[in-house]
């Protein structure tokens, strides 16, 4: 991947450890956090669109814990969980790399692999 922005949120244990490995890898990239600097509706559709809401919903978050139900449901759904996520970027799964067309969420082995 070339042009790689992460996307995140600093107190988010799981974007530290994906920017620290990055660094070690010596792998540039460009950081964006999802609350100091906001996020934009094409921004959020283009990543539903590339993995939908199952991957890019964090259903383990405090937020999603606190929300009703019936705002769960719309998360999940493809018509509306774009609006949604805009309104709690906390519910969006951390990190999201994106780089060109390619969107991987998370950050776990086969991410790392994809980098």
């Amino acid at each position: 991947m070339s042009g790689l922005t992460v996307y995140g949120i600093k107190s988010c244990d799981t974007c530290t450890k994906a920017l620290k490995w990055l660094d070690e890898q010596g792998r540039p990239y460009r950081w964006h956090d999802l609350r100091g600097d906001g996020l934009e509706p094409p921004t959020v559709e283009a990543w539903l669109a590339a993995v939908g809401p199952e991957t890019l919903v964090n259903r383990r978050s405090t937020t999603w814990r606190g929300l009703d139900e019936s705002v769960r449901r719309a998360a999940l759904d493809p018509g509306r969980a774009a609006a949604i996520l805009l309104e709690f970027p906390t519910l969006i799964k951390r990190p999201v790399f994106v780089s060109g067309p390619s969107v991987l969420v998370g950050f776990n082995a086969t991410v790392r692999d994809s980098l």
